[in-house]
């Protein structure tokens, strides 16, 4: 065992595996010790607040410790005030009125855009062509930018309890600012928040835990059904053999999503939690095990030292598991830690179809995708939403499918280099 595992360390494949798959272990466990809040816990009163550090604007407002900096905010202003259509509108001005190419225009660069704007814009040019209603929305748009430019601060008023009026309390402009650390309120969301408010990253860390969970399930299930099939089928032959093999092939004949999907549909939604879901993708992924452990069997079932102790009258049960099952554990290992794989895979497809689990209480990557496409997140450019938990998955996916190649390469003596 311990000369296996030193050939498994020094696999490259399986050490780079092994360090990723280490990593996401660490992270689930580790964090939720530092981040106690539940992770269900809707923080935001909003959909999809995009990632970053949120402070009490009442806070920025209300302290003392203001600090001038020579920074011109009007470039940030300007790459944050103005929406995709106005850049879409001022783009077709210059290129239809201002005689600007196509070629020269930048919508994504707002100081050039606007640089290009103040050049060739004049409000008080009138266009043949144009109806009134087309050039005054031109013109609120010229205006909008005007006021952009100009660094015209803020006014702080309170209302005089003696004579019921407004008063300037506080003046602001744009060369002030608060350092983040002197505000008592402030929050961060590293992946911002989900559709229901609730932060994004937290969210993410309990869902890999889950769902990793839900793949040990389906691949403990998977892994033992298609052991004992296989070592039956594959040891006693003749009627046996052949039975196990039918059923096998009529598995393997239907795909075992579409039967899976089929299950998981018959199931009611009340008693679909993660463990069920975790039982039915085992129950579904068996066949390619039970397959590959029968061919192992077999062509060890007539070794010398199988036949040997056959001749010392040992009983069947011994002579698989002292005889065979040493011989064949690398696979079963091997096995194992795809069907792992496969199982956060299947949760995540079978979420997406709104067939995962039925719960409120916890959340797996499936469910994390499947409310993300629900509320239109791919197509909102809300991508902290959905994308975060695609590369959790790929990355899972990916280590575990290193570690295996890496074994692969160890037991398989035709893939040593």
């Amino acid at each position: 065992m311990k000369n296996t595992i030193k050939q498994a360390f020094h696999s490259s494949k399986f050490v780079t595996g092994f360090v990723i798959f280490m990593f996401v272990l660490v992270t689930i466990f580790v964090y939720p010790l530092i981040v106690t809040r539940d992770p269900l816990e809707m923080v935001g009163q909003g959909n999809f607040f995009k990632p970053g550090t949120y402070v009490a604007v009442s806070d920025v407002v209300g302290t003392n410790s203001n600090y001038r900096l020579n920074v011109d905010t009007s470039a940030a202003k300007l790459e944050t005030g103005l929406s995709v259509e106005n850049r879409a509108m001022m783009a077709d001005w210059l290129e239809k009125y201002g005689e600007v190419p196509a070629s020269d225009i930048d919508v994504t660069d707002a100081e050039s855009l606007v640089a290009l704007w103040n050049e060739k814009y004049d409000p008080k040019t009138v266009i043949k062509g144009m109806t009134i209603a087309v050039r005054n929305q031109y013109m609120r748009l010229n205006n909008q930018i005007q006021h952009a430019l100009k660094d015209s601060g803020v006014i702080i008023a309170e209302k005089n309890e003696e004579t019921g009026e407004l008063e300037e309390a506080k003046s602001y402009d744009g060369r002030e600012f608060v350092n983040q650390g002197d505000l008592p309120n402030t929050q961060t969301f590293l992946l911002g928040t989900d559709n229901f408010g609730r932060d994004v990253l937290t969210e993410l860390v309990a869902a890999t835990k889950v769902s990793l969970g839900v793949g040990i399930i389906a691949g403990v299930i998977a892994t033992i059904i298609g052991l004992i099939l296989g070592l039956l089928a594959g040891y006693v032959g003749g009627f046996v053999d052949n039975l196990i093999t039918f059923i096998t092939n009529l598995f393997t004949v239907i795909p075992s999503f579409v039967l899976l999907i089929l299950i998981s549909y018959s199931v009611s939604e009340s008693a679909r939690g993660t463990t069920m879901v975790g039982i039915l993708i085992g129950i579904t992924a068996w066949p390619w095990t039970t397959r590959s452990v029968r061919s192992q069997v077999i062509s060890l079932r007539n070794r010398d030292h199988v036949n040997l102790s056959k001749l010392s009258g040992h009983s069947m049960m011994r002579i698989v598991f002292t005889d065979i099952l040493p011989y064949i554990a690398s696979y079963v290992v091997m096995a194992f830690i795809l069907q792992i794989s496969s199982g956060i895979l299947a949760e995540a497809q079978l979420s997406m179809l709104g067939l995962g689990p039925s719960t409120t209480t916890t959340a797996t990557l499936g469910l994390m995708m499947n409310w993300a496409t629900q509320y239109s997140a791919h197509t909102s450019g809300t991508w902290w939403a959905y994308f975060p938990v695609i590369l959790v998955i790929a990355l899972i996916s990916f280590s575990l499918n290193l570690m295996n190649t890496g074994l692969d390469q160890i037991f398989n003596p035709q893939l040593r280099d």
